[in-house]
């Protein structure tokens, strides 16, 4: 049993809890939580944490059958823990490694592209959104807040482990090559005079959103085929980015079933 923060592996666990540096360092992640734990798939699974709590329940020792784990006393898992109720189960992750060709998807390309998201959480939940609107990937730049940080890898509710993803050092680079492959990009542009829903996303398509608080940079525009916008009432200037996102996701969803249903 770990009785100490100054235990090896928990500040192995710090370290990869507040540092990108050492998480990408690694090739690893940790995932907190019985849901982030329960959805991992298994090949992807390194290590295991149990505050030692967690082991009173007969549920939670069954449910760590077949696994490799450490147990924690509960004021050192308290102190390791990224959430202020920690519900005593830390995973160690393997990274997933994915190609662009991967993300393409056949047909049914669906992709979001995004330039310098700032907030963890919002690029969690579009991870989220992503899968239940059924993206095929989702393309990130360099200065796109890490995707392992432990904020956004709770956001996305284990969307994570569902939705490939690219992380590009030139979004010009990997948007030609999209279009290579004749996806239709949109870029999501306050300024545009077309209407999201007056396009057509039943063909491989890729939205592109921009930063939080400047939007999309001058340069991403240019590489859309086309600009968007989304209406809005009221006083409201702009949507979070990653409402902005979720909407054109579900449209593109819908847009996709309703043509389904047109040829079935």
């Amino acid at each position: 049993m770990i009785t100490s923060t100054a235990n090896r592996q928990m500040k192995r666990l710090q370290g990869l809890m507040k540092k990108a540096k050492e998480r990408k360092k690694e090739r690893v992640f940790v995932a907190e939580g019985i849901k982030m734990f329960r959805e991992a798939p298994g090949e992807w699974v390194e290590k295991v944490y149990v505050a030692e709590s967690f082991l009173a329940e007969e549920e939670h020792r069954k449910m760590l059958e077949g696994y490799q784990y450490e147990t924690v006393l509960d004021f050192v898992f308290q102190a390791v823990s990224d959430t202020q109720t920690p519900q005593g189960i830390l995973t160690v992750l393997r990274m997933p490694e994915y190609t662009l060709p991967q993300l393409l998807a056949g047909d049914r390309t669906h992709i979001l592209v995004l330039e310098s998201i700032q907030d963890p959480g919002n690029l969690g939940t579009m991870f989220r959104a992503g899968e239940g609107a059924g993206i095929s990937g989702i393309i990130m730049n360099r200065t796109t807040v890490d995707l392992f940080n432990p904020k956004t890898i709770r956001s996305t509710m284990g969307s994570i482990y569902r939705v490939p993803y690219l992380v590009t050092d030139s979004l010009a680079d990997t948007v030609e090559e999209l279009k290579k492959f004749q996806v239709g990009v949109y870029a999501a542009y306050l300024q545009s005079a077309k209407e999201y829903d007056s396009l057509d996303y039943t063909k491989r398509t890729a939205f592109l959103i921009g930063n939080e608080s400047s939007g999309l940079s001058s340069a991403a525009v240019a590489f859309a085929d086309a600009c968007i916008q989304i209406p809005m009432e009221g006083k409201v200037e702009s949507l979070n980015a990653a409402v902005s996102a979720a909407v054109l996701m579900y449209e593109c969803s819908r847009q996709r079933r309703r043509k389904d249903k047109q040829t079935v």
